[in-house]
């Protein structure tokens, strides 16, 4: 016995198909504006007025930068020719990189090596966004990537 398919069968099937899809981009569409970390900077053209000088000045200090995470422990290792060093921290973010519910604020303590912070990481891509100030006046400002050092 083969069963004829109706008007209603269709229909009921054409609003599930397009339900799903909806409900999907509903969600994603959700998730996109909720995580969304803000601005980088509130005028882009104004912000690339100085961008060339700004970086010149940066890479001039010849800093090398890194960070790494042991158990829960922030590590910023920040080295000129070699030697470490200990700018001002003017500002320092420790968060996931698509996300601001988790961002941190470390306490940063410079232990003659690396300044140092504990932190509630887990496993994943984590980031560190910092603004340091070189004695001589300059800003040094950049997103590091985060290593996580095996415990």
């Amino acid at each position: 016995m083969t069963r004829e398919i109706k008007g209603w069968h269709v229909l009921t099937g054409f609003v599930a198909a397009f339900g799903i899809i909806i409900s999907v981009n509903l969600v994603l569409a959700y998730q996109a504006v909720a995580t969304f970390p803000g601005l980088e900077v509130k005028n882009s053209y104004v912000a690339s007025q100085s961008f060339d000088v700004d970086r010149a000045a940066q890479e001039a200090l010849a800093w090398d930068v890194r960070a790494e995470v042991t158990h829960d422990t922030l590590r910023l290792f920040i080295h000129h020719e070699g030697q470490p060093i200990a700018p001002q921290v003017q500002e320092a973010t420790f968060g996931r990189a698509t996300s601001i519910a988790a961002d941190q604020t470390p306490a940063f303590v410079f232990d003659g090596t690396a300044y140092v912070a504990p932190v509630v990481a887990g496993p994943g891509n984590w980031n560190l966004r910092i603004k340091l100030r070189a004695p001589d006046g300059t800003l040094f400002q950049q997103r590091v990537i985060v290593a996580h050092v095996p415990s």
